[in-house]
């Protein structure tokens, strides 16, 4: 049994040491870029559904921008609340601002790709700034990732926004999309290299230039699709089109969610494009599991047996797996407090991705503004809710 533990507690080392080895490297060479002023109109496109709660705030810091000149363009998808009589009374203070009433859903559409692509259509800029409803740019956030695309000659730009959190549910969620990105994606090599699987992005803030999305088809390529954060930059690749990342917390800052519920609905519904896949889940497990879970269990037990060695080399585990999470939060400035969550965040992640793959009876349908998707396979047609 001695042996047995530690031999857990070497694997829980190694498997702590890769995304520790990860974070390292990707923390050292992704910044947020400068915002130097650059010429060239970028477009902030923000798709809207029932958003009078955030839509203001996020039109009103988008005009605030500097550095770059913009316009903003709001497209209201059929909202059943203030948002269009609220971006109308803003409209007439200042001409950059343009609503527009986002056509009927067709079939076999997810409603944000429909609504993006409405946007692009009326769109004038050289490039196009698509951000979600709940971001809130930084005055030189257009400016500076406008810059860096023409700076690297990059197609296509992202970065992560700030993540704001506030109840324990988004705490115990939220957090695993900066882990994820900087503790298991190689970003020095993905920049290196054309290879398609290596293309990330974040769907709440994304950065294109005009032409690349014309040639690509854009989010009308991707029509059926729920996580253009994975999609879009692989069709950029796949098209031959650079596409980049830049840390983002600089940039823009976002509240995704308001609770446990509204963060497992948000979370399964893109689950099938991302771990829970059959082939890939069951290895995201093991780094997940191993590297971050594995450690406390296998310290726990070789402290009830008294095997010393088992348990110092299980509590080094854990103390990397801590110091990663630790040194990823402090960079991407999320709350201090979710780090000694993390391995309770992780078991979450996993627990939302095998729920969407095991029950897709149960899990296989995301709610989502009013509206229902099929989770497994493709979506539905889409039916408003009451």
């Amino acid at each position: 049994m001695t042996l047995a533990l530690l031999i857990l507690a070497m694997i829980a080392l190694a498997l702590a040491l890769l995304p520790a080895g990860l974070a390292a490297v990707n923390l050292a060479i992704l910044r947020s870029p400068e915002p130097t002023r650059t010429e060239g109109l970028v477009s902030i496109l923000i798709p809207a559904r029932n958003e009078a709660a955030v839509i203001e705030g996020t039109v009103r810091a988008a005009l605030a921008s500097h550095g770059v000149p913009v316009e903003v363009i709001v497209g209201d998808d059929h909202s059943t609340d203030d948002t269009a009589t609220i971006v109308q009374g803003i409209a007439r203070t200042d001409p950059r601002l343009r609503l527009i009433s986002v056509p009927a859903l067709p079939e076999g559409w997810t409603g944000k790709n429909h609504a993006c692509v409405a946007l692009s259509e009326a769109a004038r800029g050289e490039r196009l700034l698509f951000l979600d409803a709940d971001v809130t740019l930084a005055p030189g956030g257009a400016a500076a990732l406008a810059a860096h695309a023409a700076e690297k000659g990059a197609h296509l730009v992202s970065g992560v926004p700030r993540q704001v959190m506030e109840t324990l549910g988004e705490r115990l969620t939220v957090p695993m999309i900066d882990f994820l990105l900087l503790g298991y994606l190689p970003i020095a090599l993905m920049r290196a290299s054309p290879q398609v699987s290596l293309g990330a992005a974040c769907g709440q803030m994304i950065l294109i230039a005009r032409d690349a999305y014309r040639q690509t088809g854009g989010h009308g390529a991707i029509r059926t699709s729920l996580h253009d954060g994975v999609r879009l930059p692989r069709l950029f690749r796949e098209r031959g089109f650079v596409t980049d990342l830049v840390a983002g917390q600089t940039l823009a800052a976002c509240r995704m969610y308001r609770n446990f519920a509204q963060s497992w609905a948000g979370f399964s519904k893109n689950a099938h494009e991302g771990m829970a896949t059959p082939a890939a889940l069951p290895v995201w497990t093991l780094l997940l599991l191993g590297g971050h879970v594995l450690p406390w269990l296998v310290l726990a037990a070789a402290l009830a047996l008294g095997a010393g060695t088992a348990a110092a080399v299980a509590a080094a585990a854990g103390l990397v797996s801590l110091a990663t999470r630790a040194a990823i939060t402090l960079k991407v400035a999320e709350p201090p407090a979710t780090i000694l969550l993390h391995p309770a965040t992780v078991c979450t992640a996993l627990a939302i991705q095998w729920n969407v793959l095991l029950r897709p009876g149960r899990a296989g349908r995301a709610v989502w503004k009013g509206r229902s998707y099929a989770v497994a396979g493709q979506p539905e047609p889409q039916r408003k809710l009451g």
